[in-house]
């Protein structure tokens, strides 16, 4: 099951704003990889301001970071196209720019999960 959590610092991301980002993340989800719509998850978590640092430092500007929990075994090119549509919701929702839109992808190998109480087959 893909997830997907989105981290947003020095931001307030309204209702609208979140069930917008959810369905667009799930469409480019399931347009690149094939997958159902279904079961692509979206969880929103916003970083307390004071909470987020970088290089020591406190970051003071808006960010948003993207981490994406994928099924392993999808093509450098479908994930570099499902990386940059991904910062391109964000961008186009968010107004942020490139430079403040975080994206990583992280596979995981079916043995590694369970989904409704089993381990997924290969």
């Amino acid at each position: 099951m893909p997830t997907y959590f989105v981290n947003s610092s020095n931001i307030k991301l309204s209702k609208l704003t979140k069930e917008k980002l959810a369905k667009q993340i799930t469409k480019i989800h399931n347009k690149t990889t094939g997958a159902n719509k279904y079961f692509a998850q979206v969880i929103f978590n916003d970083t307390k301001k004071g909470n987020h640092f970088m290089g020591g430092k406190i970051v003071s500007k808006s960010e948003i970071f993207i981490y994406g929990h994928i099924r392993s075994g999808r093509t450098a090119i479908v994930k570099n196209e499902l990386i940059k549509g991904l910062r391109e919701i964000i961008k186009k929702n968010t107004k942020l720019e490139k430079d403040n839109v975080w994206v990583y992808l992280l596979d995981l190998k079916p043995n590694q999960m369970i989904e409704y109480g089993e381990i997924l087959p290969k």
